[in-house]
């Protein structure tokens, strides 16, 4: 057991629902399997389940605990700053992919 820091910059959605009512309502939350930490306070880049960045969101709080099951899971609720138009996500993804999801995928 332990935890593990995300990267200041990416907040992937594995769950399409999740993602969806975070841009339909303006907030959201999202559940993660281990220990994380996420920078509360802090804009990030949110990404869609294929790597492709979608929003600016921001994250009001991250609560990591083990559940009644003994399973190791993070809660990470946000809001909506703005979508991402079509030259800001792609320039974002690619950087992203370089920095993040490509050979270190995982």
């Amino acid at each position: 057991m332990g935890f593990q820091t995300e990267f200041n910059s990416v907040c992937k959605f594995k769950n399409e629902q999740e993602l969806y009512e975070l841009l339909e309502y303006g907030r959201g939350k999202m559940v993660k399997s281990g220990l994380r930490v996420f920078p509360t306070g802090q804009k990030v880049i949110a990404y869609t389940p294929d790597n492709r960045a979608v929003a600016i969101v921001k994250i009001l709080g991250c609560i990591a605990e083990i559940n009644f099951n003994g399973d190791e899971v993070t809660e990470v609720e946000m809001s909506l700053v703005r979508p991402l138009n079509e030259e800001e996500s792609r320039i974002q993804t690619a950087l992203a992919y370089e920095m993040f999801f490509g050979e270190h995928q995982g």
